[in-house]
Order: structure tokens, then sequence, then C-alpha cells
């Protein structure tokens, strides 16, 4: 199978400072990749150049085994690749469907916003992602922390995303909303939807990723499926920059 998503040898320095440094990472359809690492290990900086906030010094992106330019994030969507920041960007006192279509409003033949269309799309989406949510009409800021992580996700979802990049989804949520969550990625999982998944929970990325790559100093440590390696011998990549031996190693491998 052709990857969904190649990123080969990507470098980017700020200030002298290698954020990342010849990192490489590949995503399959219908996978999630958990991208690990400490403060500063470049793991966040790497998915912004895939998402076009970052523009590389070197490297090449492929989608579907074609060179990607992406130089900015409009580029970036028009591969399918979507962004879901920790902080949401959501805009609190609107509700779901004028978040859904923040930017890109559905307008009536008379040129007025198309409120009808925009609710019945949202209802639809929203239905696949959480059939049980109904507060459609409240501001998101009166939902729950899993209410607006699933606005976020129906958001990216909407304009036929095919790669998501997710960043700590479940960072500031209990273990409810944490769990629903879980469920959602499942969910797009398995619509053959490809996710980066960027966290510091090593549990949660155990229960969710397919495959987990780490990042130290800017480096690849190394890429490992979850069921071949232990969450200690994770913790050794992170901390240590030590590849276990059921994981392919990178160049910050010691």
């Amino acid at each position: 199978m052709t990857p969904l998503v190649e990123m080969e040898n990507m470098s980017i320095s700020f200030g002298g400072i290698h954020a990342v440094d010849n990192a490489s990472v590949d995503l399959f359809p219908g996978e999630v990749v958990g991208l690990l690492g400490h403060n500063g290990a470049g793991k966040s900086t790497l998915i912004k150049i895939l998402s076009g906030a970052y523009k590389r010094d070197n490297g090449e992106i492929r989608i579907d085994g074609k060179t990607a330019t992406i130089h900015n994030p409009r580029d970036a969507k028009g591969y399918g690749i979507e962004t879901i920041y920790q902080t949401l960007a959501l805009a609190d006192n609107v509700d779901t469907a004028a978040n859904l279509y923040l930017g890109r409003e559905l307008k009536t033949p008379w040129g007025t916003l198309d409120d009808v269309a925009m609710e019945a799309k949202s209802r639809e989406v929203m239905g696949r992602l959480n059939p049980r949510f109904q507060r459609f009409k409240d501001p998101v800021k009166q939902l729950s922390g899993g209410q607006r992580q699933s606005v976020a996700i129906a958001r990216a979802i909407l304009f036929n995303a095919r790669i998501l990049i997710m960043d700590e989804p479940t960072a500031a949520l209990g273990p409810q909303e944490t769990a629903q969550v879980g469920e959602l990625i499942k969910q797009l999982k398995a619509e053959g939807i490809g996710i980066f998944l960027i966290s510091h929970d090593i549990h949660d990325v155990f229960d969710l990723a397919d495959r987990v790559a780490v990042m130290k100093n800017g480096q690849m440590v190394g890429t490992a499926r979850t069921e071949d390696v232990t969450k200690d011998e994770v913790l050794g990549m992170i901390i240590l920059g030590k590849c276990p031996p059921g994981a392919t190693p990178g160049p910050g491998a010691l």
C-alpha cells in the first residue's frame, strides 16, 4: 500500500538551532501514528511543516506517492490535511454550525447566510461522529470539553480531510471525555482517515496508535508498531534516545 503521507529528511532551523534535523516519518490510510517526545523534541515543529504553518529548509513531502508543494495552510488544506490544535481554535460566542463553516460560510442566492443548509449539514456530520450530540444552538463556550473536541473534529472532516493532525487532543479532558475522543479517533480510522497524534500521554498513545514515532533534540530516535514495544521501552526512547530491538532506529538513536 502506498503511504498517505511521506515526510522524508525534514529539516528546519530557527536562528541556528536545528528544531528538526533530517527527520522522516510516514502515515498510511486508516492508521494512527503517535508522535512522542519531550518538550522541544521537535514533534510539533515537524507537524507544522506538514500543516503549512512552517516552511521547511530541506526535505520532501509526498502525498499518495506524489511530491506535494506545501508553502502555507491553504496548500495543506488542498491536499486534505487538517489540523486540530490543542486550543481547538473555536469561536466561543457562536454555535456549532457557525464554527464548522467559519470562513467558508454557505450563502443563499440572495447573498445572505444560508443558516438552514449549514445547520442541516452540521447535524449530518455531527451525527456521524457523535450521535448523542444535540446542543446545536448553544454557543460552543457552553459545551463540555469532549463536545468542543467533537466540533473541532467535525469542522476538519466536513471539508473532506484525509489526513488529520491532532495536537494533544485529550490534554484538558477528564476520563469520560478522553474516552469519547478515543472513540471518535477509532471511527475516523475506520473511515480510512490517517491521523498524526501528538501527545505527552503514553497511555493514550498505546490505546489509540498503531505505531509510535519518537523524537529527541529535533531528530527521529525511531519508529515502532505499538505491539512490538513496551511503554518502558518507549520511555527509554523519549528520555535516553535508546532504540529497543522492536523499533526501527532513526538518525537520533543512540
